[in-house]
């Protein structure tokens, strides 16, 4: 808690003091569902990745059959601080296979309901669809403990059902910001959003590893699942899906997001399913999300194991380190959605400019970085240094490609982020997969292999989307086919 406290803090009077900036002022309806939406996604990340650190701790030592041989290429970085930790939780005979199938059960059910939840957002609202997808995976996560102890089994369901709560979220957050956003406050409002999925990660790797140490696994999910259902009271109580329907939202708010999005959604009652798949700019954007997303997962998934077996950190360390990355990333999303908006308002550049400068910048730089991050050999702060820079650069994907869908077609963002993202979930599933089995003898060669075709594939995304990505709003996605600029 004492860690918690400090960080909720800082972030709330960080995101009043941007709310200052943007009219009427602080405290406005679309900047609170942006604040409430942060928080949602900070948890729904914490949900996502606790059972990564949770594992460690609920597995016999000796029953992993497939261990990974530690380089001694580099000496040992530090000693373990010799600290009584707790050791009541059950234990589990899982070996390598079975704990394989654990973590990846989650993509399985996540990558199902990514279409659905769009479409079902642009039926009924992202406020539902969002609020009982966390509160679900909330539920399920409450469950993890009692569904280890009756079996594997019961235990991948679980997984695979958080998957299909979670896959909802980002569609139906995207279809409510549709009718939220005002064009020119896009990047700044979604960015806030959706930068709580990075200090998510940020906080959950360190603090799951302190409450495995020092109470018990159990607790992991416990404590994140109680708060996840906590969150969903605020949500249902606080959040309407459009601003007509909104409480206690002024005047003068309303008028002005409601005439900012007057030319730019569609009254058609039927999706133009063909017209969207036939669109090159929205296969950009699947393009630049696959590829981001492959460098994303795999640092995810592997950079533990990275620091552990190659810079050999000891596993304290190790935790704080891994988020290290993420926190950057945090604060380059926030800062990177106010420069964008303030480009295309104070400076005119267009919408295609900034989304593509970005989207450069987002995955040129990491993937420079992350290459360099193979050649320092047991430089161990050059090493953090270049992995932390990486996945910094890789918050300006935030204002580029990942928010291109409401520039595109913001009367379908829902339904088009539910197509990039079910794309994009694939790396999730084969990108650790592919890196664990380069890395049998975790040498320095193997991990540089790794690194080059996570950049390689970067280096792609972001040239086919700056190629044929667009920032204009299609002809198919608007009342009347008008073709229109979203920065004029």
């Amino acid at each position: 808690s004492l860690f918690f406290l400090p960080i909720f803090f800082v972030t709330q009077k960080f995101l009043r003091l941007l709310a200052k900036i943007a009219f009427p002022a602080c405290c406005s309806a679309r900047y609170n569902l942006a604040l409430l939406a942060f928080f949602g996604f900070f948890l729904l990340y914490a949900l996502r990745v606790n059972l990564s650190v949770a594992l460690v701790d609920m597995v016999e030592p000796n029953t992993s059959l497939a261990k990974n041989v530690t380089s001694n290429v580099c000496p040992e970085h530090s000693s373990t601080i010799n600290v009584p930790r707790n050791t009541t939780g059950e234990k589990y005979s899982w070996d390598a296979d079975t704990q394989g199938w654990i973590l990846g059960s989650f993509f399985y059910g996540y990558i199902i309901t990514q279409i659905p939840g769009g479409y079902l957002a642009s039926k009924i609202g992202g406020k539902l669809l969002l609020g009982f997808g966390i509160f679900g995976t909330s539920v399920f996560t409450l469950l993890t403990p009692l569904a280890a102890n009756l079996g594997v089994g019961y235990l991948i369901a679980v997984r695979a059902l958080e998957g299909l709560g979670e896959g909802v979220t980002f569609p139906a957050m995207h279809s409510m910001w549709s009718s939220w956003a005002p064009p020119l406050e896009r990047s700044k409002l979604l960015s806030i959003s959706y930068a709580g999925a990075q200090l998510g990660t940020v906080v959950s790797l360190p603090l799951s590893g302190l409450i495995c140490y020092y109470m018990n696994w159990i607790y992991v999910f416990y404590i994140f699942g109680a708060l996840g259902v906590l969150w969903w009271f605020f949500w249902m109580w606080l959040v309407s899906d459009t601003p007509e329907a909104h409480r206690s939202i002024s005047h003068a708010e309303r008028e002005y997001i409601l005439s900012s999005l007057k030319d730019q959604l569609s009254t058609q009652k039927t999706v133009p399913w063909r017209p969207i798949l036939e669109s090159l700019p929205l296969w950009a954007i699947v393009v630049a999300h696959f590829s981001y997303n492959w460098t994303f997962y795999t640092l995810l998934t592997l950079l533990p194991t990275y620091m552990k077996e190659i810079l050999r950190f000891d596993a304290q360390e190790n935790g704080f380190l891994s988020a290290l990355p993420y926190f950057g990333c945090w604060l380059c999303i926030i800062l990177s959605g106010q420069i964008a908006d303030y480009l295309r308002q104070n400076r005119n550049l267009s919408t295609v400019c900034v989304r593509k400068c970005f989207t450069l910048i987002g995955m040129i730089g990491p993937a420079v970085f992350l290459v360099a991050a193979g050649f320092i050999g047991c430089n161990y702060a050059l090493a953090v240094a270049f992995v932390t820079i990486s996945t910094t650069l890789g918050g300006f994907c935030t204002s580029g490609y990942s928010i291109n869908h409401l520039d595109i077609a913001p009367s379908y963002a829902g339904i088009l982020l539910g197509i990039t993202n079910t794309f994009a979930t694939i790396p999730g599933m084969v990108g650790p997969v592919i890196a664990k089995n380069l890395t049998h003898n975790n040498t320095v060669g193997e991990w540089q292999t790794v690194f080059y075709i996570a950049a390689s594939i970067n280096l792609f995304g972001a040239i086919f989307f700056a190629l044929f990505a667009s920032g204009e709003v299609q002809d198919w996605a608007v009342s009347g086919y008008r073709l229109r600029r979203n920065w004029k």
